[in-house]
């Protein structure tokens, strides 16, 4: 039995620096138009796991979702939501009306039938001719000539040259479970840090949805996320200190800057050297034990509204996740991977799978991590229960993209926590809000050994939903 990681993600355009965001006197990576466009890393993910672990034809895999593309699909209520605020945002851009909209106008309504038949002929040239048709042939070709229309900077040889990694996840172990996450320049080594640092309180004794609870569990995310501003970024420019992030002995040390009875105020990222130095989350099990882990995204909504013509998809913009502050381990550079929120996980018990999960939210992730595994393992919840559990969330901490914080920032909570928990909260120095559901969307599928069974769950927050085959 073995964990494979993969990251997909793609890298800057080559020809884009850090002088030329400062001669437009741009403090922050704009979320919209040319400037955030980074590599389109999805397709050859998908090709990578195709060719270590595929069975099927890719034409085969292919030809629902290019029968739903040329035949339609009724939307959604939160699909139609989110469609009609990125045509309202997004719209002015060429390509993006005439690709998501009904009439070239409108966003399609509720139970309206949704078609895209330029991403049908995309999605037909690369099963014809696998990932090149995308990163090499006609594909890669519009992409170049619609970005130099646009001003923009991603070209031909920064998707010729695109290639993902396969690499080793990292993991703690949390009262007899390892949680597994992906290194990186991703924020998956944050669930693992949070979990560290709340391993030390004894949770048998500490009700959900306590104020004990919620206080320690939003300590420790602050303490964590000061680090998260400061080391997180591509291990190709810079050393990620990951084993000293993840050892016990720097968990103990902030652990220690907790207060029980305050919330924190000021804090800094910590010294882990020691003695060395709008997202799609899905999991899918077969028969074989084989079981997936997998999420990706355009990031801020439906992307930077850059739409190629004729493709039926719009880049993304997750290149706005770089700081432009020089010196930074985030800081943008040619080539290099801007910090990236999606993060898929997997626990396993005694070398055995125990549940491959993820949840989506940007930030949220690894504070939504850090909650499934401690629904399941201190609370005693199912796997659907972990999921349907009111949640918590923190906000006003620094960000990778150089962004300051505001500390002690505000926990929102999501109804179902009592009142007095609140006031409570409030008691120690906590701003607190509520907030209206929208982190989350977890998928979870858990192996049960003693009988071979697969329990798979999905929360309601988001489209999502459990199915057996």
């Amino acid at each position: 039995k073995k964990l494979h990681g993969l990251n997909a993600s793609g890298r800057s355009p080559r020809s884009l620096t850090l002088e030329h965001f400062q001669k437009l006197g741009l403090k922050h990576i704009p979320p919209t138009g040319p400037l955030p466009v980074s590599v389109p890393g999805a397709v050859d993910g998908w090709f990578m796991l195709h060719g270590r672990f595929g069975k099927l034809p890719m034409k085969a895999l292919l030809a629902p979702t290019i029968r739903y593309a040329e035949e339609g699909f009724p939307v959604s209520e939160l699909i139609a939501y989110y469609m009609g605020r990125s045509m309202n945002s997004l719209g002015r851009y060429p390509g993006f009306r005439e690709t998501f909209s009904v009439d070239g106008q409108r966003a399609p309504a509720s139970g309206e039938i949704f078609r895209n038949p330029r991403l049908a002929r995309t999605l037909a040239l690369v099963a014809e001719g696998g990932r090149d048709a995308f990163y090499k042939g006609a594909i890669a070709r519009e992409i170049d000539a619609y970005m130099k229309a646009q001003g923009g900077f991603l070209a031909y040889g920064d998707l010729a040259a695109h290639k993902g990694d396969w690499l080793d996840p990292v993991s703690v172990n949390y009262r007899g479970y390892d949680v597994w996450e992906l290194p990186g320049n991703g924020q998956g080594i944050a669930a693992l840090q949070m979990l560290n640092i709340l391993e030390g309180y004894d949770f048998s004794k500490i009700p959900f949805g306590s104020p004990r609870h919620l206080h320690l569990a939003a300590e420790a995310k602050k303490l964590v996320f000061e680090d998260r501003a400061q080391f997180y970024a591509d291990p190709d420019f810079v050393k990620v200190p990951v084993q000293g992030l993840l050892s016990k002995a720097y968990a103990a040390q902030r652990r220690a800057l907790i207060r029980e009875d305050r919330a924190a105020r000021r804090l800094e990222a910590g010294n882990p050297a020691l003695k060395e130095g709008d997202t799609v989350y899905l999991t899918v099990a077969d028969g074989e034990g084989n079981m997936v882990s997998l999420i990706q995204s355009n990031y801020r909504g439906m992307g930077s509204g850059m739409t190629p013509g004729g493709l039926g998809f719009c880049l993304q913009d997750r290149g706005e996740l770089f700081s432009l502050e020089p010196g930074q381990a985030n800081t943008y550079a040619p080539g290099k991977r801007p910090f990236h929120t999606i993060i898929p996980a997997f626990i396993t018990k005694g070398g055995e799978p125990f549940l491959s999960f993820g949840v989506m939210g940007g930030e949220f992730q690894p504070q939504g991590h850090v909650q499934i595994v401690m629904n399941i393992v201190d609370f005693g919840m199912g796997v659907q229960e972990a999921g349907d559990a009111p949640r918590w969330a923190h906000e006003g901490s620094p960000e990778p993209t150089g962004e300051k914080g505001h500390l002690p920032g505000t926990v929102q909570l999501e109804s179902g926590f009592p009142l007095e928990t609140v006031r409570q909260l409030m008691d120690m120095g906590h701003g607190v809000a509520w907030m209206l559901g929208g982190y989350g969307g977890y998928q979870g599928i858990r192996w049960e050994p003693r009988s071979k069974v697969y329990f798979g769950a999905s929360e309601s927050r988001k489209d999502g939903q459990a199915a057996g085959y």
